[in-house]
């Protein structure tokens, strides 16, 4: 009788997360060029129910130095703007399952350095609020 092999099933790879959004002012929403692929101007424009055109007139704006299309900003409390699908009073992103591919893989590991910089800041300053870069 032959022995059945059991099935080689594919591990997880995740990575531990060593930052906690939820403790951080949105400072990555602050980058002032938050890039956008076409791919991502379709999902903003299936979610607002728009067009092309129109979602990509709207929510975007192209920098020719930077050669690409990059989300619209405004202006922000803590910083000088910020990505303009942030909610400013909770600091999170309002289009989360949409959003753009860029912000779907920040930080790209397991740190973000701003998250890092921003506990030793309140650390060294005793001060569990404070924000560096403040406007």
């Amino acid at each position: 009788m032959a022995r059945k092999e059991l099935p080689i099933l594919p591990t997880e790879n995740k990575k531990r997360l060593k930052y906690d959004c939820q403790k951080c002012p949105a400072y990555c929403c602050s980058y002032d060029w938050i890039m956008v692929t076409k791919r991502d101007i379709q999902r903003l424009a299936k979610r607002f129910e728009l067009t092309y055109e129109q979602a990509e007139r709207r929510f975007t704006r192209f920098v020719k130095d930077y050669g690409h299309r990059v989300l619209r900003h405004r202006e922000d409390p803590i910083y000088k703007s910020t990505c303009r699908f942030l909610d400013r009073e909770e600091r999170r992103c309002t289009i989360y399952e949409h959003r753009p591919a860029l912000c779907r893989t920040y930080p790209e590991t397991s740190n973000c350095g701003f998250y890092d910089f921003l506990k030793w800041e309140r650390k060294h300053q005793d001060d569990p609020e404070f924000i560096p870069f403040q406007k």
